[in-house]
């Protein structure tokens, strides 16, 4: 792919798959013992934001030697997540080197093929646990106007597009941390259920209505333009310099959740 001939960069959870995914991972195996682990996007959006029937969170950061993100975007996105979820006993972060994968770009299903092979730790008991995964490759769904950063694909399961953000930040390497933070922290807000992912939001309203499952409010993290080519996110972030936050709406609907 000739990334610079990339003028949209895209955050996204995967639109055009999400009604696939959600049968797939739906029908999938009871018996299975990673099964809770195996449920369609949004639909632990209370078990891990609130206090029960999980008390503790474990996130498992994996990434291969090459594709590591920087220690600032894993510091402001554990910030991040100790804002938003109740855990009384606490939230863990794991953080796992594999080998780099071969293949990519990679489609959906071969990122849920790493992950059934590298990913090591699952929801059990009173303790639910969420993956990352830092690709070394693109998304197959790039093309020459656009690319993903990102995608939530299951209820506990997050890609990170990591050689697409180090290939359009390397003319400028500040905006890097940036447009890290930003993607895991959007992708972490599409599991928690935003922007009204499985239509239980308070606030229903602030759906953007030409962008499924994102917000209305163009200052919001959970925003999400990808018709706007003058005003392309890369080129907002030069502009910003700053992470987006969620507006008070989407904290509202995290927080009927159970979340703080």
């Amino acid at each position: 792919m000739n990334y610079a001939k990339a003028p949209l960069i895209l955050l996204v959870i995967g639109l055009l798959n999400l009604v696939g995914c959600q049968k797939s991972d739906d029908a999938e195996q009871d018996s299975d013992p990673r099964a809770a682990n195996k449920k369609a996007l949004g639909t632990s959006s209370s078990d891990l934001l609130s206090a029960t029937p999980y008390d503790q969170m474990t996130i498992e950061l994996v990434f291969t030697a090459s594709f590591r993100p920087l220690q600032e975007s894993i510091d402001g996105f554990k910030n991040f997540v100790l804002a938003r979820v109740n855990k009384p006993g606490g939230v863990n972060f794991v953080e796992r080197v594999i080998p780099n994968q071969p293949g990519g770009p990679f489609s959906l299903d071969e990122i849920r093929s790493i992950e059934e092979t590298y990913r090591s730790i699952y929801t059990t008991d009173d303790h639910i646990a969420v993956y990352i995964f830092f690709s070394n490759g693109n998304s197959s769904n790039d093309t020459e106007t656009s690319v993903t950063l990102g995608t939530a694909y299951r209820n506990t399961s997050i890609v990170i597009y990591q050689k697409t953000l180090e290939f359009i930040t390397q003319s400028d390497p500040e905006v890097l941390p940036i447009l890290e933070q930003t993607t895991l922290n959007h992708e972490l807000g599409h599991i928690l259920g935003l922007v009204n992912i499985q239509n239980d939001d308070i606030h229903q309203v602030h759906e953007d209505p030409n962008s499924n499952k994102h917000c209305v409010d163009e200052e919001c993290l959970m925003y999400y333009d990808a018709t706007n080519v003058r005003t392309s996110l890369l080129n907002k972030f030069k502009q910003l310099r700053s992470v987006p936050a969620l507006d008070e709406r989407c904290r509202a609907d995290l927080q009927a959740k159970g979340g703080l």
